[in-house]
């Protein structure tokens, strides 16, 4: 050991502590976060189920979502993205690698004094390591395993989601269809009733004013109709674009609005931060700004690096690599930031502020993903009570614009005592159905909150 390297001993092992005494700053409360033992609105405690597409029974829509996964250009794009942080991931991998080169020149120059000619040939294998004795660049390879993490878990979250974007819309589509369906019978319960209206009109039985009333509302509802019929197609339009067969406007949908009124196991909250990919995407994308970190305090220590290269030059191309001329050199470097107006200082500081904004947002996004399982679990309570009640009524109306029409005819009440009858029978059965569908909404979207996986391994998606 040289008397130099002796007296730079003690500088280098006090910056090697000085490096590897940071650790992970993430505030230790995120690992174990205060969660509540059960969900508010209940205390059932069962594990979740997956799979839960197939509880639907319908083959069309389980082809949608094969189709969908399969050609919807966004999924496509997230598949790439997670390709493109593999491959991040194998790029800064190999920096903790030797670098081997291999170079060669060849030439030929002039001499204008003697007006002779010279050739000059070279070959030369080049190595360079960077000694990774603060962790430097284990920090940057941590940087993007990390990253590549999160990326994964947000391909998986980007999934869940666009099934439940094909489901809800086609769900969409079958609800549009029924209300589409409620109102041409609307439309011909009213052209039955101007038939009617007129004909009393030119018996003498009924006034003018009726018979306004009753054309006012057919145009009404031939109106919605229109509209209906416009919202259908918009529906279809849409579905198509999810699952990648746009413009064909070939999509026939033909099924029935399902009632899900059963109870759905929902675990317990504590299980839901490793189940739930987007909790997952960003707890990496945190430990990713961690890492970031230790890579910004690291980059102010010095960097070693080793070198060394083995070559030949001759003027003879057919002479290279013959042994006789070989030449070889090994050297080591030590290069240290001295001054650079506060970059490298400034860099850490910001990095660390950065985490701290990091671990922010995933409380919020933690906090977040509770809340939406709760207001799930709410709304389905309250749906469920309003489906019933609205059912109750629905029979109620229909029987109050029997009757008020029954005692028009015989002159005991008004036509637009008719006409407000029909109106709340009619909004009552365009109600239940909605209410229907927003139960399935409702139910989807819970499956989604829990982190439930949608299918069977047969409709996963694999990225090739």
């Amino acid at each position: 050991m040289t008397r130099r390297f002796r007296q730079l001993l003690p500088l280098l092992t006090s910056f090697f502590l000085l490096a590897c005494s940071n650790t992970s700053e993430v505030d230790k409360k995120l690992t174990n976060p205060s969660l509540p033992d059960n969900w508010q609105e209940s205390k059932q405690a069962l594990s979740v189920e997956h799979n839960w597409l197939s509880q639907l029974d319908n083959l069309q829509v389980q082809q949608l979502v094969t189709k969908a996964l399969a050609a919807n250009h966004q999924f496509a794009m997230q598949a790439y993205a997670l390709k493109i942080a593999e491959q991040q991931l194998i790029v800064s991998g190999s920096q903790l690698w030797p670098e081997l080169d291999l170079s060669f020149r060849s030439g030929r120059s002039k001499d204008n004094q003697s007006d002779s000619y010279a050739n000059s040939n070279s070959v030369n294998l080049n190595l360079s390591y960077e000694l990774d004795i603060w962790g430097k660049l284990s920090a940057a390879d941590q940087i993007s395993n990390y990253n590549y993490l999160a990326q994964k878990a947000t391909f998986e979250q980007y999934k869940q989601q666009l099934v439940v974007n094909v489901v809800t819309t086609w769900f969409k589509v079958i609800e549009a269809d029924k209300l589409l369906s409620l109102y041409r019978s609307r439309v011909e319960n009213s052209q039955q009733n101007l038939a009617i209206i007129e004909g009393r009109y030119r018996s003498g039985l009924t006034a003018a004013l009726d018979v306004y009333l009753t054309r006012n509302d057919l145009n009404n509802e031939l109106t919605r109709v229109s509209e209906q019929a416009t919202e259908k197609t918009k529906l279809i339009r849409k579905l198509e674009r999810l699952i990648g067969e746009y413009p064909k406007g070939e999509l026939l949908v033909n099924a029935n609005l399902p009632l899900l009124t059963n109870d759905i196991p929902i675990g317990l909250p504590s299980e839901l931060i490793s189940r739930k990919p987007e909790l997952k995407a960003s707890w990496y994308k945190l430990l990713s700004q961690d890492a970031a970190l230790a890579y910004a305090h690291k980059q102010r220590f010095p960097s070693i690096i080793l070198s060394g290269s083995v070559g030949d030059a001759t003027t003879d191309i057919g002479d290279l690599l013959s042994g006789s001329s070989l030449a070889w050199s090994l050297l080591g470097s030590i290069s240290a930031p001295i001054f650079n107006a506060g970059r490298l200082q400034a860099n850490e500081e910001k990095s660390r502020i950065e985490l701290r904004q990091g671990e922010q947002l995933y409380l919020d996004t933690l906090y977040e993903a509770f809340s939406d399982v709760e207001n799930a679990i709410t709304t389905e309570k309250n749906l469920k009570h309003s489906y019933y009640t609205m059912l109750a009524a629905q029979e109620n109306a229909k029987i109050a614009a029997t009757l008020s029409f029954e005692q028009y005819q015989s002159g005991l009440v008004s036509y637009t005592t008719v006409l407000d009858a029909q109106k709340r029978s009619f909004e009552a059965q365009t109600t239940l159905i909605k209410i229907k569908n927003r139960l399935i909404a409702n139910r989807i979207n819970l499956h989604l909150s829990l982190g439930g996986d949608f299918s069977a391994q047969s409709l996963e998606n694999k990225v090739e």
